[in-house]
């Protein structure tokens, strides 16, 4: 208003009208009155968020499911006398994985070497657990150098590789004895 009267030749109306063409509407706006659109905050969309999650839970963690995530690494009912007592069998049987290897039976040698170090896995880690943490590091290591060949030998047994197979068998029969020996 100040300027419009110091400015010779203008009034109220073209000043308004020189202000009202160069508006921009804003976008960050959070109510628009010329549409009537449900303003939904970040709190509310958070809120659903979460409670979506807590209710499809059983959806996801369900072990009665075949899309559901299996979040456990040990078997929450086997205890160190089962996991002992079952450790020489699944080991044997992540050795006899070696008679599918000499008969280039790669399929089924990926097959039965992946359930059998399943087991495996399991009954080690369920016996590493119960050791004293003195000893622990030590015994996770080895267990992963005796994985780490398990998963080479499996990428070898895909790719047909059979010197590969070959020598990562090798080093898993030494990392097993090894193990085994010290878990006693």
């Amino acid at each position: 208003m100040a300027l419009a009267s110091m400015v010779p030749g203008s009034s109220k109306q073209c000043l308004g009208q020189v202000f009202n063409c160069c508006r921009v509407s804003s976008p960050i706006a959070k109510v628009n009155p010329n549409k009537l659109q449900p303003y939904i905050s970040r709190r509310m969309g958070g809120i659903a968020v979460i409670t979506s999650l807590f209710l499809s839970r059983e959806a996801i963690t369900s072990n009665k499911t075949a899309n559901s995530f299996e979040f456990r690494m040990t078997v929450p009912d086997q205890t160190v006398e089962e996991a002992q007592s079952m450790i020489r069998d699944h080991a044997q049987a992540l050795l006899d994985v070696k008679s599918l290897i000499d008969l280039e039976s790669w399929r089924e040698a990926q097959r039965e070497l992946r359930k059998s170090s399943a087991y495996l896995k399991q009954d080690i880690y369920t016996i590493i657990q119960s050791k004293e943490g003195s000893i622990r590091p030590l015994l996770r290591k080895l267990y992963f150098n005796l994985f780490s060949n398990v998963t080479k030998l499996d990428y070898a047994a895909r790719d047909k590789d059979i010197t590969q197979v070959k020598e990562c068998y090798n080093d898993i029969v030494a990392d097993l004895n090894d193990i085994l020996a010290r878990l006693e």
